[in-house]
């Protein structure tokens, strides 16, 4: 079995979650979803979990970081850079906050970032094959 990642967000509103994720491209997995959670699939390897609050508190006791703080930044590759400002615009037009972050452009490499609705932080971004195969 090939390695994979389940990213668990809690969210304040799970069905406006979904949607938000949705209209980023993600597809929404029924067989991993219910009233308190939806498996948000990016890739093969790679899910977001979308937890309501209560469903996140069974798996942990900590509490959960107010939206105007940050834990991580999830960055992912895109195919090309308009892919990029692509998604950054359907962020924005969802509720995302855009460029919450500095654009990166190094020529080779450019990525942009944006909270989504509960303040959690992604970075799309794209690298020239090129420059990776150097």
């Amino acid at each position: 079995m090939s390695k994979q990642i389940f990213v668990n967000l809690p969210v304040s509103d799970l069905q406006r979650s979904t949607a938000f994720y949705q209209a980023l491209d993600f597809k929404n997995n029924p067989q991993f979803s219910d009233e308190t959670a939806a498996c948000m699939v990016w890739s093969e390897a790679i899910f977001v979990m979308l937890l309501t609050h209560p469903k996140w508190q069974t798996f942990t006791d900590r509490p959960i970081c107010p939206a105007t703080s940050s834990e991580v930044m999830l960055a992912f590759s895109c195919d090309h850079r308009d892919a990029v400002d692509k998604m950054i615009e359907v962020a924005g037009e969802h509720g995302g906050t855009v460029d919450i972050n500095p654009v990166q452009d190094h020529g080779f490499m450019y990525g942009r970032s944006f909270a989504d609705l509960d303040g959690h932080v992604w970075e799309p971004f794209w690298m020239d094959p090129q420059a990776v195969e150097r």
